[in-house]
């Protein structure tokens, strides 16, 4: 067969998953592709079952990897490891793309020479509004202008040849795609945007899905360590580190303290591991908890003391959203129009 332009890795981990629409989705499209179907931890029997008249197609491949280890780190790199083509992409099992989305995300980065193409993102019936990029910006995006790192998840078109060694983290409970997304994000080049093309659909329908669950914070974090000793992020600018600092406090700590605030114990369980993480961001990223908004800054002063009240927390969370001051403005009123800051941010959060 001919060297596709484009290998798209999509990991399976239960038979249940509805593979045959994921590749059935990416074969729907002009420019040569390779379809490979990790078949992780499961029987490749039932996944080629599944796949019905697509197993026999001759751009459609499934391999195997059995390693015991409930992570999609495995399969994903198992999958980036047996790619051949000059881009690459990963697909989620649940997940598909609008006909022809890939065409256009080759289209995109062979006329500008993209070292990765963000596509649109929807997940159900909704767009998601991330990543926060200057308003109308396409092409030759910036890291931290265009606050890239609020796009957590690598989907896309990545040039395998810039980025040869990049993998996601193994070993990890959680956050294994957190490495490989920011250093793509941080040390790639001309980067652009196909705001207008066709569409990777994001699904929530699988019934196999484990949810809810409360892990120690460390667990959950302990992708900053392995991002703080990279070489990439101990060159990076005070700009740089201060754009990942505060999308790491805004988005994954509060995450966090959400999921939480039910938890057996009650928020005061957690309340001084929570603050230890946030006081570890802002020790790699001086300047980001200034960043926040001020009901941000509410939910860490409620952490602070002796006992927390989850009601008053939930309060400042949904203060968060809520259009009013203290979840536009920071407590210093002269960075509250930072790049970084939440009016900037917000405003600019658009599908």
């Amino acid at each position: 067969m001919p060297m596709p332009k484009v290998d798209v890795i999509i990991p399976v981990h239960t038979p249940t998953r509805p593979i045959r629409r994921a590749v059935r989705s990416v074969l729907a499209n002009s420019v040569t592709v390779r379809v490979t179907v990790v078949a992780h931890n499961t029987d490749a029997v039932e996944i080629a079952d599944n796949l019905a008249d697509l197993v026999d197609h001759p751009d459609v491949r499934i391999i195997s990897l059995h390693d015991g280890i409930p992570s999609p780190a495995g399969p994903m790199n198992h999958g980036i490891d047996a790619a051949e083509a000059p881009y690459f992409a990963v697909l989620g099992s649940d997940d598909e793309l609008e006909p022809g989305a890939i065409d256009s995300w080759h289209a995109v980065a062979v006329s500008t020479g993209a070292t990765t193409v963000i596509p649109r993102v929807h997940v159900e019936e909704r767009g998601e509004p991330t990543p926060p990029t200057r308003r109308g910006r396409t092409r030759d995006l910036d890291p931290v202008k265009d606050r890239l790192s609020y796009r957590c998840m690598p989907l896309g078109l990545i040039d395998r040849s810039r980025f040869t060694h990049l993998r996601f983290t193994p070993g990890l409970a959680s956050g294994e795609d957190l490495e490989f997304t920011a250093e793509l994000w941080f040390t790639g080049s001309r980067i652009a945007y196909d705001r207008e093309g066709p569409a990777y659909f994001g699904h929530n329908d699988a019934t196999d899905r484990v949810t809810g669950t409360i892990r120690p914070l460390a667990e959950d974090f302990a992708f900053l360590e392995i991002i703080a000793v990279r070489p990439w992020y101990a060159a990076a600018s005070v700009s740089l580190r201060r754009a990942f600092g505060v999308k790491n406090l805004r988005v994954h700590l509060l995450d966090a303290v959400a999921t939480r605030l039910n938890a057996p114990g009650g928020i005061g369980a957690y309340s001084q591991e929570i603050l230890a993480v946030a006081a570890r961001i802002e020790q790699m990223s001086p300047g980001a908890t200034a960043l926040l908004a001020r009901a941000d800054r509410k939910v860490l002063g409620e952490l602070g003391r002796t006992h927390p009240s989850a009601e008053r927390i939930r309060q400042h969370l949904a203060a968060r959203w809520g259009g009013g001051l203290d979840g536009r403005l920071t407590a210093n009123p002269l960075l509250s129009f930072h790049r970084q800051a939440p009016y900037r941010t917000l405003r600019d959060m658009v599908p």
